[in-house]
């Protein structure tokens, strides 16, 4: 099935099979750079059911997450400039005007342009609005809510402040700063923890049911099909999408709901 995400004025289409073309070469040359320095990183969220239920994309996902712990993706940070210049990253470190409460990074396509469904969210950074892939960074993570929940509530309170003031047009640095450092100090306080999860910068999750992955059932990755390559996962996927997905994860949901959810507009 044709997942058709635009129809052009000269009548061809975009659909979210091109989508996917532009995506999967992203991630091979991403997978090469982490590769050549020993990056280790995971397809996180829909990619990595994906990988799972469909050995390659979920057919009607029209986007690609990936994962890694910090201290990696600081690494990443560090040599992405040898992706060439058909990239450009975003983040908050080298982009004031980056939304902190969105993915640690997203790494464009130059050439491309993408508009997403939110626009709350829309992308600040106007250097590129081409396709991307997220770039999730994971932490070590407490278990006790009580020594989880003071610093991750301090960050779900102040998201939402955040986006609105972004989105009066006023670039709210203090509390970007504020968030960011909340969520690096969380990680320090937990670094003997042996569970992991998202960065307290995601908080579009219920606070009192955090996303937390036990370290062991993530690393060490493994590489699987995913369409005309391999890909990592993790080290226990099943584990992994239990709680990154539902226990369900491997029943697609009805054909009603089969449908692309991020684009609003794609030029390729």
């Amino acid at each position: 099935m044709d997942y058709i995400l635009k129809t052009n004025p000269d009548g061809s289409v975009v659909t979210v099979a091109d989508v996917q073309h532009v995506l999967l070469e992203m991630l091979k040359d991403i997978d090469a750079l982490c590769q050549k320095h020993q990056i280790p990183y995971f397809l996180s969220g829909g990619s990595a059911l994906g990988a799972v239920r469909h050995q390659g994309f979920i057919p009607w996902d029209d986007d690609a997450d990936i994962a890694m712990m910090r201290s990696d993706y600081r690494r990443l940070q560090s040599v992405l400039h040898e992706l060439g210049e058909g990239y450009i990253a975003h983040c908050f470190d080298t982009y004031p005007e980056y939304n902190v409460t969105i993915p640690g990074m997203k790494i464009r396509k130059v050439g491309t342009y993408l508009k997403e469904t939110n626009s709350l969210l829309e992308n600040k950074c106007k250097d590129s609005d081409g396709v991307f892939v997220d770039v999730f960074i994971y932490d070590h993570v407490n278990k006790n809510p009580l020594l989880d929940l003071p610093l991750r509530l301090i960050n779900v309170l102040l998201m939402p402040v955040i986006v609105f003031i972004e989105n009066l047009k006023i670039n709210p640095l203090p509390l970007k700063k504020l968030y960011v450092f909340n969520a690096i100090l969380y990680g320090r306080l937990n670094k003997n923890s042996d569970h992991i999860g998202f960065d307290l910068t995601w908080t579009y999750k219920n606070p009192f049911n955090p996303f937390i992955f036990k370290k062991s059932d993530i690393y060490p990755v493994q590489y699987v099909p995913f369409e005309d390559t391999t890909l990592p996962i993790a080290n226990k996927p099943h584990e992994y999408l239990c709680v990154a997905i539902a226990p369900t994860y491997m029943t697609p949901p009805p054909v009603a709901k089969r449908l692309p959810k991020h684009i609003v507009d794609i030029r390729l």
